[in-house]
């Protein structure tokens, strides 16, 4: 057993054969994670002291951030005691994950290629979540993972976008089999993707793709709650204008910067990356949290550029939508 130690003076033993993240799951130790299959970047995290070992191939840091000792708490075990450069969630409570069935209420086609799918529970079920969190669907033996794009009240349905992926098992559910009243199974909350209780003048979102699906589920709660002092802005990137197919959500009024990296003679709005519109539009961002969701290609972009550009490493929090293969 070897000693980790957190930066806010928090510790716990890890079995050399486990993970750290798995460890301190177990020592009821939340750090953040996500798919908690090495297959995302939710839970990196920078190793100041001690020698680890990744338990599968790595394929996910770059080698520089190799260099600066960074790693996935859910793919490394210990060599030594441990120092991270990393606090846990504190007094955040966590929802235990738990198997409800659930049935379709509704399907409806934005595109061709996205759905918007609403699901029941039964009456009086107790599924309580962080908004940002997410679920794995389980139909027969096909189980994938999906954010929670709502703020349900109590007894309304929960909402998830569902983009179709060529060859993809579950998407030929989804977009071919799929009807109303089908039985499926949700297990969860899963993820620490969800607003920080962190003193700042502005909270950036950023997404990609159907990455808007948590970010609209916290924006509702926090519009529920009234109580939002904040700047709040919402770069929403996409290959083209088809595939942004919201036009408002609360609180961002006309903070929300819709960029196309495909665009057509018809698009007057912004072209590019979001995080590089993100700094045309806000200069200093020492005063910012920024939480991203989307492919680990923009969420890996954006944290090496905002952090060279004055954003705090602590101050960026994201959630990666990878491939279930």
């Amino acid at each position: 057993m070897f000693k980790v130690s957190l930066k806010n003076g928090k510790s716990f033993l890890s079995d050399a054969d486990k993970s750290i993240l798995e460890s301190a799951i177990e020592s009821k130790i939340v750090l953040e994670h996500s798919c908690k299959t090495a297959r995302c970047r939710s839970c990196l995290v920078r190793v100041n002291q001690g020698e680890t070992e990744d338990i599968f191939q790595d394929n996910i840091l770059s080698n520089e951030e190799k260099r600066q000792g960074y790693v996935l708490s859910c793919n490394v075990k210990p060599l030594s005691d441990l120092m991270l450069d990393i606090e846990d969630l504190g007094n955040v409570l966590l929802s235990r994950a738990k198997t409800f069935p659930a049935k379709i209420q509704e399907i409806n086609h934005i595109t061709e290629d996205l759905i918007d799918i609403k699901l029941r529970l039964p009456p009086n079920t107790d599924f309580n979540f962080l908004p940002g969190q997410y679920v794995n669907i389980v139909k027969g033996s096909m189980r994938r993972s999906y954010s929670i794009a709502n703020n349900p009240k109590s007894g309304e349905y929960l909402e998830f976008l569902i983009k179709n992926y060529p060859n993809g098992v579950m998407s030929n559910y989804w977009f071919n089999e799929a009807k109303k009243n089908d039985v499926l199974r949700l297990h969860g909350p899963q993820g620490t993707f969800f607003l920080r209780n962190k003193p700042c003048k502005t909270i950036i979102f950023l997404a990609t793709g159907t990455g808007i699906a948590p970010i609209k589920s916290i924006l509702e709660k926090m519009a529920s709650e009234g109580t939002n002092n904040n700047e709040v802005l919402l770069f929403w990137g996409g290959r083209n204008a088809k595939s942004l197919f919201i036009d408002s959500l609360p609180l961002i009024g006309n903070n929300f910067y819709k960029v196309v990296s495909r665009p057509n003679e018809n698009w007057k709005g912004h072209i590019g990356y979001i995080q590089d519109t993100l700094l045309t539009v806000k200069k200093d961002l020492s005063d910012c949290v920024v939480f991203a969701c989307g492919s680990n290609e923009m969420i890996a972009s954006s944290r090496e550029l905002l952090i060279n550009k004055g954003l705090k490493e602590a101050d960026f929090f994201s959630d990666a939508f990878v491939s279930s293969n």
